[in-house]
């Protein structure tokens, strides 16, 4: 049945208060305006930054809201004045647009796109939502509301990609692959036979390590309390893995031990300003590089003597890795095409949607890498 120009009706989680788990329901989906797309969502990803929301209630003031960022799928739908993908195309989303106007789109090194801003108002351009559920309106989230069978997303938030590239993989290069990959391989610039530590062992920190091998380095130190982690992070390229609480000394004694001089690149891939603070003590003083991978919570203030700075250590910043999302993306897409790199060691469980509670308390045990919801 021909759906175009009809609105759609179909599951999605809803999160309809703070603190409450997430409702699969029935909703309504309307067609794509200008510039917008409407996809058929096959495959999403339950990413730390949904963890961070759901567990702290003052994160958004948007709600009922539709969740979820790190999809893949199939183009159902364009509004006029789409080019750049059409009915049938398979596509990524990208909750960090490209709109190739901005001055971080026109910088040849920047990537944040001035259009991100507009997610925040959980509204697409014209002020208004594309969903509703029991008549009432539905927010939207972070350019994409992946926890839904069909969304509408703007055309600058969306990137075709290889036909034949396996959706229930790559959709995690629509964030959180690309956000530790590219934190190495573009934010950092590792180079061969460097020293790099890895701050916390998830799924972008593991993506981290992926980087940093690629990129040549000589040893990946990989810094998590979890040691069930440990053996997963060495599958995808760590050469060693500690855990601070097996140490009377802090962390970046111990790693400056280990390396003699403190190491050359350093990622922080979890969110905590005090971790922060000792991976930049960590990097070798005149010339070692930090990049803050984790989401920092708004108004989180870092306490950091500024004397680490005066040798010559830098601390940088990295959203989704450093990569223009709408050219980059599909790129990353035929690499693992290509066989670059292997997406199967992030993966460790895959549901349903109507399971999503079920990922969330799994992602709470600390035993789940990755989980990857069907639609």
């Amino acid at each position: 049945m021909n759906t175009t120009g009809k609105v759609i009706r179909c599951r999605a989680a809803i999160h309809w208060k703070p603190g409450a788990p997430l409702a699969i329901e029935e909703i309504e989906v309307a067609p794509p305006k200008a510039k917008e797309v409407r996809i058929k969502i096959v495959a999403t990803g339950l990413c730390g930054t949904e963890m961070k929301m759901l567990a702290n209630p003052n994160s958004h003031n948007n709600y009922p809201i539709i969740l979820g960022h790190e999809g893949a799928g199939i183009v159902e739908s364009v509004g006029q004045g789409v080019s750049t993908v059409k009915t049938g195309d398979k596509v990524i989303t990208l909750f960090l647009p490209q709109c190739g106007e901005c001055a971080s789109c026109l910088n040849p090194g920047g990537n944040f796109c001035v259009q991100f801003k507009q997610s925040k108002t959980g509204l697409m351009s014209d002020g208004t939502s594309r969903f509703t559920c029991k008549g009432k309106p539905v927010y939207h989230f972070g350019n994409t509301s992946t926890f839904s069978e069909y969304t509408v997303i703007k055309e600058i938030s969306v990137t075709k990609i290889d036909a034949v590239a396996p959706l229930e993989k790559v959709c995690l290069i629509s964030c959180g692959f690309s956000t530790g990959y590219g934190a190495a391989i573009t934010t950092a610039k590792v180079t061969p036979g460097s020293s790099c530590a890895v701050f916390g062992l998830g799924g972008v920190g593991l993506s981290v390590i992926m980087g940093c091998k690629a990129a040549g380095a000589a040893r990946i130190i990989g810094v998590d309390i979890n040691k069930d982690k440990f053996e997963k992070a060495k599958e995808v390229g760590a050469t060693d893995c500690i855990n601070p609480q097996d140490f009377e000394k802090p962390i970046q004694e111990v790693l400056f031990d280990m390396t003699g001089a403190g190491v050359e690149f350093c990622f922080e891939a979890i969110g905590n300003p005090a971790t922060v603070a000792a991976a930049l003590a960590s990097c070798h003083e005149s010339h070692g590089v930090c990049v803050i991978v984790g989401l920092l919570a708004a108004g989180t203030q870092l306490n950091i003597s500024g004397w680490l700075f005066f040798s010559g250590r830098s601390l940088k910043g990295s959203v989704f890795g450093g990569w223009k999302s709408r050219e980059n993306v599909s790129k990353l897409v035929s690499d693992y095409m290509a066989k670059k790199f292997n997406l199967d060691p992030l993966i460790t469980h895959t549901l349903n949607l109507d399971k999503i509670n079920e990922a969330v308390e799994l992602m709470k045990t600390g035993k789940c890498i990755h989980c990857v919801l069907f639609l």
